[in-house]
């Protein structure tokens, strides 16, 4: 039985390697090509139920111009010499600023009608991370993950520890957790806790001069959210993830699926180890692994050659890219909510 069993598993082992030969014979030439960018910027704002974006102009507009200050901003950074992580810190903490996304002040309420939130941010140079989840006075998640990763022997802190260390590090402190609310998230807690599907988080990943990528994530969570949940945002390998050999990963959804699907880590994986392109890789995790009826949302990613990608699964998602070309120095940049991506000039 012993001998038989061998000679079946040097039988399944010599298909396998056949079968994956086969389409991935060398990796070279199957993968991607150099964009030609000198660097780039890719954001989010969530994903969700957005088709009736297209029929008011006002609503469109205003996270049209959002998007576009994130990108900016991200701009700014890179342009004048500084790197991945200082360029998404400054984007994400501009989203944590606006009430128009779900994180920081517009962050989403728990079925309690206070304001946790969750953040994290990845460098892909050493694989070095930092997290804090279920924050409730922090005023920018993001500097506190950040000093996670920077000042901490650890990669994730949650609650009332992750706050006493922020305030050890001198971050900036709200004293009362209604700070992060606006008259729109006061509105859910009447009339859409029970009901509403909302998912929305905010993200930048960035390929910065030296070839580095880094990721960030942060987010309000999951309207009505009880017990404590965590979403992905802050788990490193589900909601944010960044390697130098492959790619850097924001994503936006349903994170219980995001997370068993272990989202961010997997499309790092497939494009280093399958060869697939980041665009391959992203839309069929995005597709095919996850159930549209339920593992909604999307991502944006960009690989370390600076191709980039933004595929989603639900009705829309906020989302934008910037890059600068290497020969000419153009700066490229567009935004889209659902299906149509547009530029600057058709704004105009």
């Amino acid at each position: 039985m012993k001998r038989i069993s061998i000679y079946l598993i040097l039988a399944v082992a010599a298909l396998w390697t056949t079968g994956c030969s086969s389409e991935h014979t060398n990796q070279e030439p199957t993968g991607p090509r150099d964009a030609g960018r000198e660097y780039v910027i890719v954001v989010h704002g969530g994903a969700g139920a957005m088709g009736d974006m297209a029929e008011n102009p006002e609503r469109s507009a205003a996270y049209y111009a959002a998007l576009d200050s994130a990108l900016t901003i991200g701009d700014q950074v890179l342009s004048a010499g500084g790197n991945g992580p200082e360029a998404v810190r400054a984007v994400i903490r501009y989203f944590e600023g606006n009430p128009l996304f779900n994180a920081g002040i517009g962050a989403t309420v728990t079925a309690e009608g206070t304001f946790e939130l969750d953040a994290s941010i990845m460098e892909g140079e050493d694989l070095s991370a930092g997290a804090v989840t279920g924050v409730k006075h922090v005023k920018h998640p993001i500097e506190a993950a950040y000093a996670v990763k920077e000042r901490s022997p650890h990669v994730m802190l949650s609650g009332a520890g992750a706050e006493a260390f922020a305030q050890e590090q001198g971050l900036e402190m709200v004293d009362n957790n209604l700070y992060f609310a606006t008259p729109r998230t006061m509105k859910w807690v009447e009339e859409f806790k029970a009901k509403s599907k909302k998912n929305g988080t905010v993200g930048c990943v960035v390929l910065d001069r030296d070839g580095n990528l880094t990721a960030g994530t942060s987010t309000g969570g999951m309207l009505g959210k009880r017990w404590g949940r965590i979403g992905d945002s802050p788990v490193i390998g589900a909601g944010t993830y960044a390697d130098n050999q492959s790619c850097a990963v924001s994503c936006t959804g349903h994170g219980e699926y995001f997370i068993r699907h272990a989202v961010a880590y997997n499309l790092c994986a497939r494009y280093k180890y399958l060869g697939e392109t980041v665009d391959e890789a992203a839309n069929h995790i995005i597709h095919t692994e996850l159930n549209p009826d339920a593992g909604d949302g999307g991502l944006i990613a960009v690989d370390h050659l600076g191709n980039f990608t933004m595929p989603y699964n639900s009705g829309g998602m906020f989302r934008g890219y910037l890059y600068k070309e290497k020969e000419s120095g153009l700066v490229k940049k567009g935004y889209g909510i659902t299906e149509k991506m547009v530029t600057p000039e058709d704004l105009k």
